[in-house]
């Protein structure tokens, strides 16, 4: 399987660059001094090796820091494919996912994370940042990657939380909700959803109210009765987001559900799978990796 390295589309003239990084300065010869009197030997020049070294440390420095415009995978592009969630070799069991690309913004908008952007808001197309699915997945008709409402969200829960949570959503400002799902040929099913709000802070106010909820055995999957924390995702480090995942705990009758939920600035991704006989944990560890470098 190649690398999944996020790396950005070529913005649509005259889209500016997700988030320019600062280049530095260029490196200037020093001034000459003064001449040698007469009759002293000239002293030797100095190697200018140092600066070249200097230079050529900086303009690395700036390459692995530009990453910041690009998306959190050109900063790891250069590590181990073992070393990174999504970046690992198919015999380990990991899904074989496209090549992701981070869409173009509109003119003059900002990264979420970028000076003047204080509602920390994600102006790409929502429904590009939603994770595509792996080769030889068989796609869901419905949701499929296009825009649906809270309700294709709702359905994740149990009936007796849905119109608690319906009513907490409809008035914290939901501007968005995208979705996609599919089923691998292991026979294990996922939903993608992407919830993007009006800014930083109606996301992280359905984020809190989330965990509280999991934490009193509420808000959790269909079916789900008992959870713990899922720790199998903690090598997933990007920029910016919170990130908790949930495991449900034996005895969970035929199908296991494993599941998370990523706060990137306005928007919160809900990414669940579920399998009967147990969810293996390598494909969901890297699907959560690669949806959250998407947000990130």
């Amino acid at each position: 399987m190649t690398e999944q390295a996020l790396t950005p589309a070529p913005p649509a003239p005259p889209v500016p660059a997700s988030a320019p990084a600062t280049e530095p300065a260029p490196a200037t010869e020093p001034a000459p001094g003064p001449a040698p009197e007469a009759g002293t030997a000239p002293a030797p020049k100095k190697s200018r090796r140092p600066l070249l070294w200097g230079v050529a440390r900086w303009t690395a420095a700036v390459l692995v820091c530009g990453g910041v415009g690009a998306g959190t995978a050109l900063g790891i592009t250069a590590l181990e494919r073992t070393d990174v969630p999504g970046l690992a070799t198919a015999s380990d069991g990991r899904w074989d996912y496209p090549e992701l690309t981070l869409p173009a913004l509109p003119e003059d908008a900002p990264r979420p994370w970028t000076e003047g952007n204080d509602g920390e808001i994600h102006h790409a197309d929502l429904r590009k940042l939603l994770l595509p699915a792996p080769a030889g997945a068989t796609a869901d008709p419905k949701p499929n990657g296009g825009w649906t409402g809270l309700g294709s969200y709702l359905a994740l829960l149990p009936e007796k939380d849905r119109a608690g949570v319906g009513a907490y959503v409809a008035d914290s400002a939901l501007r968005h909700v995208t979705a996609r799902g599919w089923t691998t040929p292991d026979g294990t099913t996922t939903r993608v959803h992407l919830l993007r709000f009006a800014s930083v802070a109606f996301a992280e106010d359905f984020k809190d109210e989330t965990m509280e909820g999991v934490s009193k055995s509420t808000r959790m999957p269909l079916g789900v009765e008992a959870a713990e924390i899922d720790a199998s995702v903690q090598k997933v480090e990007v920029p910016h987001l919170s990130l908790y995942s949930y495991a449900e705990t034996e005895p969970y009758g035929p199908e296991q559900t494993r599941w998370a939920y990523i706060q990137a600035g306005d928007t919160v991704g809900v990414v669940t799978q579920t399998r009967r006989g147990g969810v293996p944990t390598v494909p969901f560890q890297q699907t959560v990796a690669l949806q959250a470098q998407l947000l990130g």
